[in-house]
């Protein structure tokens, strides 16, 4: 399959996941803070799993570019978020009633899938089963960072479904930036070890700064800790066949 088509659909499957995330609201108005913890930190463990199967991938390419990459990486996350005034933006504020604070919560998702993307189509230009594996990785984390994102906006009054499409619209960077990933690195096969730096810099930085400081406000430390551990161990256990050390770079 021609890689860009192969980027596309995976990383349109990613983002449709997400849709998955409100199913914790159709019973219930409001998600208890003890789910929004444990959804903060499943996403961090398969963000983490996925950052590292990235980071073996880079393992028989240059690694001192795909340093530089990392960097580069944790530098456009804390830019985007200066740059926005979301630096310090609690996104489970349930009861906020700021007017901008929705919007605001949607743009830091936003922000989030384009590193994602960059992520999805550095896989799909290391090997298809390798982009494949960090396709499901996103999705698989696209769902409880949902539920996060649903809680906030249903507590707005913003009805099931629509907060289900906002979802997803928060994750259309994520498509984008994969499909213009992999349109770079055909281009220019040398930009893949940046690629995949820059993909494991922001996802870690991503988890560091944001999903685990959420979770710890929502739930014990213990709690989160084996809930990241677990999410982690069982993406890193099903990559290990994933491919990432063949393909094209």
């Amino acid at each position: 399959m021609d890689p860009a088509l192969a980027v596309l659909l995976l990383s349109s499957i990613a983002a449709a996941m997400s849709t998955a995330g409100v199913l914790p609201l159709v019973r219930r108005p409001h998600v208890p803070r003890l789910t929004i913890g444990w959804a903060h930190a499943l996403a961090a463990g398969a963000m983490l799993g996925a950052a590292f199967v990235l980071m073996t991938a880079t393992l028989d390419r240059n690694l001192d570019v795909a340093a530089l990459g990392t960097l580069l990486g944790i530098a456009f996350v804390r830019f985007t978020h200066m740059a926005s005034g979301t630096e310090d933006l609690d996104l489970d504020r349930v009861d906020e009633s700021s007017e901008t604070y929705g919007y605001k919560v949607l743009l830091v998702n936003a922000f989030h899938s384009a590193s994602e993307g960059v992520a999805i189509g550095a896989a799909v230009m290391v090997s298809l089963p390798f982009g494949v594996f960090v396709a499901l990785s996103m999705a698989v984390h696209n769902v409880p960072e949902a539920t996060a994102l649903a809680a906030v906006l249903r507590a707005r009054g913003v009805r099931l479904r629509h907060a289900a499409g906002l979802a997803v619209v928060s994750n259309v960077p994520q498509i984008l930036m994969a499909v213009v990933a992999v349109a770079l690195i055909q281009a220019a096969p040398s930009l893949l070890p940046w690629s995949l730096g820059f993909a494991f810099g922001a996802l870690v930085y991503l988890v560091l700064a944001e999903h685990l400081p959420e979770s710890y406000r929502k739930a014990g430390p213990t709690t989160i800790a084996l809930v990241t551990i677990v999410a982690m161990g069982m993406v890193v256990l099903i990559g290990g066949g994933s491919g990432s050390g063949g393909g094209g770079g």
